[in-house]
């Protein structure tokens, strides 16, 4: 089996590569990613070169991503911008591009690729918007759209552009929408990392409002295992939701980094809220699991796992740190 995979060079993307490749012997990969800011070669660090073709390229070129799919019988499409914070205070293009212009390039692709089996498209949950701390509700498939970022927005538009395919093309589409993924090789914008980085040199953890938002979370190696059991078992043109129900508020999360890492809880200052922060995100799963899913790891059992890979991994950080240096005002050293 050949798999393309888009945005291989990024957290989610990466370690799929990795959980593949631990888990198919044969299985091969072409990994095509443009390296932009989250774009890490170095998380492919291990990768078996025999197995691994790597591409640098834009999912916006239609006419590259036709050939690769000649070369492959699965795609996996985990390219995205996906950092809430950038899609408020930086420039929205890039989300456009690549969450809607980059997804609507692959599908056309698509359309000239009928040894294509099945195409992943990977979402999440921010779609549906948020709920409220004292709901009940969780959010399921047939969940209206009702993003409130414009990050959230591009994923949205994304998404419907593959449903339409689907109905008008009858392209072999399925696509996810995952909780929020934690896990190694995350870059540090995102809460865990950028909080573990910032408690291993005793700095503040600057935590938006009152810190109660809730966040339902899922470890990167069951997402993987979610993805591949849907292009395995899962039905063309539906939406899987994937989450384990684990939720902790962003408060919670601090303590626990804290407390892993031996610093005092002093270090946790509120700032002020970010705009349209979503209050709670909560997903039911039922549906994937019934396909015979079950994810293997709680919150508990890794994330002290996951603090310490950063802290074991400091020439990782540092590295990426300074690729970026100068050009990501989002991370706060």
């Amino acid at each position: 089996m050949t798999f393309l995979v888009t945005g291989g060079c990024g957290f989610m993307g990466s370690n799929f590569i990795h959980f593949l490749f631990k888990n198919f012997n044969r299985a091969k990969v072409i990994n095509l990613d443009l390296l932009t800011y989250a774009g890490n070669k170095e998380n492919l660090k291990g990768i078996p070169a025999n197995r691994h073709k790597f591409v640098k390229g834009d999912i916006a070129d239609t006419d590259l991503v036709k050939r690769l799919m000649k070369q492959a019988d699965f795609v996996v499409n985990f390219a995205a911008e996906t950092h809430v914070d950038r899609s408020i205070h930086g420039s929205y293009s890039d989300f456009l591009r690549a969450n809607v212009l980059g997804v609507h390039s692959l599908l056309e692709a698509l359309k000239h690729s009928p040894n294509i089996k099945r195409m992943i498209h990977v979402s999440t949950d921010e779609v549906w918007g948020d709920l409220d701390l004292k709901s009940k509700e969780k959010f399921h498939e047939r969940s209206p759209l009702k993003p409130n970022s414009p990050y959230a927005a591009s994923k949205a538009a994304g998404d419907l552009l593959a449903i339409s395919y689907v109905k008008t093309y009858g392209l072999p589409v399925i696509i996810s929408r995952s909780v929020n993924n934690f896990g190694p090789r995350q870059y540090p914008e995102k809460l865990i990392p950028f909080f573990a980085m910032r408690a291993m040199q005793s700095k503040l953890l600057p935590l938006y409002g009152d810190g109660k938002n809730m966040r339902d979370w899922l470890y990167v190696d069951d997402h993987s295992a979610a993805l591949l059991m849907l292009l395995k078992r899962g039905a063309v043109g539906d939406v899987y939701p994937v989450s384990r129900g684990e939720e902790y508020s962003n408060l919670e999360i601090a303590r626990e980094i804290l407390k892993t890492l031996k610093k005092p809880e002093n270090l946790i200052t509120f700032v002020q809220d970010r705009p349209g922060h979503d209050r709670r995100y909560s997903v039911d799963s039922s549906k994937l699991r019934r396909l015979g899913w079950q994810p293997k790891h709680s919150l508990e059992s890794r994330l002290a796992h996951t603090i310490k890979w950063y802290d074991k991994n400091k020439p990782w950080l540092k590295s990426v740190l300074n690729k970026n240096s100068g050009v990501n005002p989002h991370i706060k050293i």
